[in-house]
């Protein structure tokens, strides 16, 4: 499974891929919102996690913008 986890925090970004690898997912991180919505546009992903408050665009407007374009949970 592919998960993109978008979290500005490196500690806790570290700590959830850690933890979801150890369970054999796969993870790309995004560490702001521009970058976390051209990967989610760019490659196909199961799951998105999401943070809500994020540099550039925040975590509501991603979801917005995913929303109109992808299906994704």
């Amino acid at each position: 499974m592919n998960v993109l986890l978008i979290e500005d925090e490196v500690h806790v970004s570290q700590f959830i891929k850690k933890g979801l690898e150890e369970q054999m997912f796969r993870v790309d991180v995004a560490f702001d919102g521009s970058t976390g919505l051209k990967l989610a546009l760019q490659n196909n992903y199961d799951v998105i996690i999401l943070d809500l408050i994020l540099p550039e665009i925040n975590g509501i407007q991603v979801c917005t913008q995913l929303r109109k374009q992808l299906h994704v949970p």
